[in-house]
């Protein structure tokens, strides 16, 4: 139906106004909006400067047609939800930044993230143009980088040398790629949560496998496309397995990780606890297990509602995942109550990290508005603890004393850490009251 030109601009104008864009924290909107603006600059000054040729345009279409085919196979698989989405498309775009001039890989990444916007799924449209500017300006200062390098024009390399030149820049090319774009994300990444770390920015080692394999790749496309065009049509079943690959490793991931709160699921951590313990049995090394437990927390669903109850479970799951060592083990291991398993750790030393952890969750405040006059109010957890001792042979047998522990917690007021002892003598419990809160 046809409207008035006021009509349309009025709602134009309030689609911008309403745009989650502006819902984000002041430091992050200026630096997605620079990166764009950087991205269109970076365009308009290559398009002017870049002679256009016949055969680079057909070399183009052929790269964005398999890219485009790459897109379809996830649309047909279905994209993992959560995490860092991994896709192949490297694979084409690198041998376009080695064979093209920067221009094109500038471009290129805004055609294949709106296809995959509109054949995949949509997400916020900000997100999206940002990751067309991020991968597009990583993928231009890889392609300036090759051409500026390698001063043989289109001509392949004719000998050893030379070829040992040519691979060297195309390698040089995929990595300053991979680590201006993993740097212009993590930065993004922090102005949102200063506490985010860059281990998790960098993907699980199957993610990076993938990124390795896809530059091999990548490379190998280049050369066969410079050597016969025709060629890179073979390398279309490589790039669509490499795709389900990083799909299949992508979904094993979601299936070891809780969606809520990011820590491993319970089967997850049992798994990956039981191999610990049978170690430390076998090393007879000493280890611990915690249970945690949020107390009242139906409480917290019922009166400020299941978002601000979903909200204490990240921030829970944010807490435990800081204030742990590298090597101790956290997961979900059901409704509110989680799991921690620390290696190399006695009953004493386990009794003074819970307490710590203790302590630490407890300045969590439910996000939920208080009436006037009302203080913030902040949960508290009740912590069971067992350790690696006579009569236990087991992960089994060690959760089901941590589980009494807990349950003995509650029973004695909450919010407070209870350690099941050696033997069966009296437990040797950790002497607090609990604070009220």
């Amino acid at each position: 139906m046809w409207r008035p030109l006021g009509v349309r601009l009025a709602y134009w104008a309030s689609t911008v106004r309403t745009c989650p864009l502006w819902q984000l924290q002041l430091r992050l909107r200026c630096y997605v909006l620079a990166i764009c603006m950087t991205g269109c600059a970076a365009v308009a000054a290559a398009a002017a400067s870049t002679p256009w040729h016949t055969r680079d345009i057909v070399m183009y279409g052929v790269l964005l047609a398999l890219g485009a085919v790459t897109v379809e196979a996830v649309a047909q698989w279905g994209e993992p939800t959560g995490g860092i989405s991994k896709d192949a498309h490297g694979v084409w775009r690198l041998a376009a930044a080695v064979l093209l001039p920067p221009v094109y890989v500038l471009i290129a990444p805004a055609v294949i993230l709106a296809l995959t916007h509109w054949r995949i799924g949509r997400s916020l449209a900000y997100r999206r143009v940002f990751s067309a500017a991020a991968v597009g300006l990583s993928y231009g200062a890889s392609s300036l980088i090759f051409h500026t390098g390698w001063r043989h024009g289109d001509r392949l390399p004719a000998t050893t040398g030379e070829a040992a030149q040519w691979l060297l820049l195309a390698i040089a090319c995929g990595v300053m790629r991979w680590s201006l774009n993993v740097a212009l994300v993590a930065v993004a990444v922090r102005l949102d949560d200063p506490a985010a770390r860059l281990k998790d920015q960098l993907g699980t080692a199957d993610a990076l496998y993938n990124d390795a394999a896809e530059l091999c790749l990548g490379t190998l496309v280049a050369f066969c496309a410079a050597a016969a065009p025709i060629m890179v049509v073979l390398a279309l079943p490589c790039g669509t397995l490499l795709q389900r690959s990083s799909s299949h490793a992508q979904l094993v991931h979601a299936s070891r990780t809780d969606a809520k709160t990011g820590l491993l699921t319970a089967t997850a951590w049992q798994r990956e606890a039981s191999t610990q313990i049978v170690r430390a049995i076998r090393t007879r090394t000493p280890a611990a297990v915690a249970m945690i437990d949020i107390d009242h927390f139906k409480q917290v669903n019922d009166t400020f509602g299941h978002l601000a109850g979903d909200a204490v479970l990240a921030s829970v799951a944010a807490t435990l995942s800081g204030s742990m060592r590298e090597y101790d083990l956290a997961g979900r291991f059901g409704g509110e109550e989680f799991s921690l398993l620390l290696p190399h750790t006695g009953p004493d030393a386990a009794l003074l990290i819970t307490e710590r952890l203790r302590h630490i969750l407890s300045q969590i405040i439910i996000p939920a508005t208080a009436p006037p006059g009302d203080e913030q109010r902040h949960i508290t957890v009740s912590i069971g603890v067992a350790a690696l001792g006579s009569g236990i042979s087991d992960l089994t047998e060690l959760l089901a004393s941590a589980d009494a522990a807990l349950y003995r917690a509650k029973r004695e007021g909450r919010n407070t850490v209870r350690l099941m002892p050696m033997s069966s003598d009296n437990p040797k419990d950790l002497q607090q009251e609990p604070d009220g809160r």
